[in-house]
């Protein structure tokens, strides 16, 4: 079975990783200078960025972790949150307290399967 690696930015790393139809993906958000919620509005949209690269979309996430700086600031993120993800398709989520590197106040590491591929019939 193959592994696609998507490169990522940071020496070492893959912005998201690929296999048996299975996409494995890690955000934060680009520009640290802004607070939680905008931080949690960027990691989202580069999520999406990285799901659209590897063929799927946040409709077929599976699961996400999201660790977070300031566990009582909580309420602010799951505002993002939910407005980003919508009334459907809700991955199985856990939300973590821990200390992360320089300004970054939320990562986010999610697993989505891939778009299922449509084939066209064959001739007769």
């Amino acid at each position: 079975m193959s592994i696609t690696r998507y490169p990522g930015k940071a020496v070492g790393r893959s912005e998201s990783v690929e296999h048996n139809g299975i996409v494995y993906t890690a955000v934060i958000a680009p520009d640290l200078s802004t607070g939680l919620r905008d931080q949690t509005r960027q990691a989202l949209e580069q999520l999406d960025a990285n799901l659209d690269e590897a063929g799927t979309d946040r409709t077929r996430l599976l699961s996400a972790t999201v660790y977070i700086t300031d566990m009582s600031r909580k309420p602010i993120l799951n505002e993002v949150w939910d407005a980003w993800i919508g009334p459907e398709h809700w991955p199985q989520r856990a939300c973590v307290e821990v200390g992360l590197e320089g300004d970054t106040l939320v990562e986010i590491v999610a697993i989505a399967a891939k778009q299922e591929e449509t084939r066209e019939p064959e001739d007769e």
